[in-house]
């Protein structure tokens, strides 16, 4: 991943065996009760769920600056909105050794914020705008967008579909075409869960792995949007991948398994 404290690209070495100590830092004002205070919660939630599903256990801190009351709670509505996990502990600043047990091993913050600590990797992430006035997107808790079809998930696809450390322009458009990209791979899950369970191929597998290890979501999303219609890989197959996934991605991709058509 890209660490902002060297400008080049680092992997995350945990100080504790099995342990990834994540200080994710909302923006001050009001943006953390925006986009890219959303965005940062996002990136630790990715970054948690990539580490549990490679066997190490995840500790997230929430830490707050100028932020008001309701800002913080607005912030944390949405991100409730987004399925991304609650953190483990709340608080006022980057000194989070107390609560974490030892110095966090990455710190997640926006773009400009200040970490304020001198261990661990620094992943800044990009700044995010929401569908501009008279926009057709709708709101999900915390007064954030979704898309036209109401379904909050669509921002968090949107959001991943953007490399974390660029800006991202959640256009009414994009969240649009996201919508219509979460309702037509669930379908296909769906109808994919019927067939005999398969394997993921190999080569599948590893690119899988091998993006979220970046924390490549861009990538990730491309892949499985590849397997689609792709014939050669068994139904089965693509089933099992895009479930797979769908524990990083958390999109709820099988949420249409059992429901009827149409």
């Amino acid at each position: 991943m890209l660490d902002a404290r060297t400008g080049s690209y680092a992997e995350v070495r945990p100080a504790r065996r099995g342990l990834l100590r994540l200080c994710a830092r909302l923006p001050d004002g009001a943006a953390a009760a925006g986009v890219t205070g959303l965005r940062v919660l996002l990136v630790a939630d990715l970054l948690a769920r990539t580490a549990e599903l490679g066997g190490l256990q995840a500790v997230t801190v929430l830490t707050f600056g100028s932020q008001s009351s309701s800002q913080r709670e607005a912030a944390e509505r949405a991100a409730d909105a987004l399925g991304i996990h609650p953190p483990a502990a709340r608080a006022d600043s980057c000194d989070t050794q107390a609560w974490l047990g030892g110095p966090a091993d990455v710190h997640v913050i926006s773009d400009g914020g200040a970490h304020g600590a001198g261990h661990g990797l620094v992943l800044r992430v990009g700044t995010a705008q929401p569908p501009r006035a008279g926009s057709d997107a709708q709101a999900v808790p915390g007064g954030l967008p979704a898309g036209q079809a109401g379904d909050a998930l669509a921002v968090r696809f949107a959001l991943m579909s953007v490399p974390y450390h660029q800006p991202a322009d959640l256009t009414g458009g994009v969240l649009a075409r996201a919508d219509e990209t979460l309702v037509h791979w669930r379908q296909r899950v769906a109808q994919w869960a019927e067939s005999p369970s398969r394997p993921m191929p190999a080569r599948v597998a590893e690119a899988i792995e091998a993006a979220f290890g970046k924390l490549d979501t861009v990538s990730a999303l491309s892949l499985l949007g590849g397997l689609v219609p792709e014939a050669s890989v068994p139904a089965g197959a693509r089933f099992e991948a895009f479930v797979y996934a769908d524990r990083i991605l958390g999109l709820d991709l099988a949420r249409d398994i059992g429901r009827p058509a149409g």
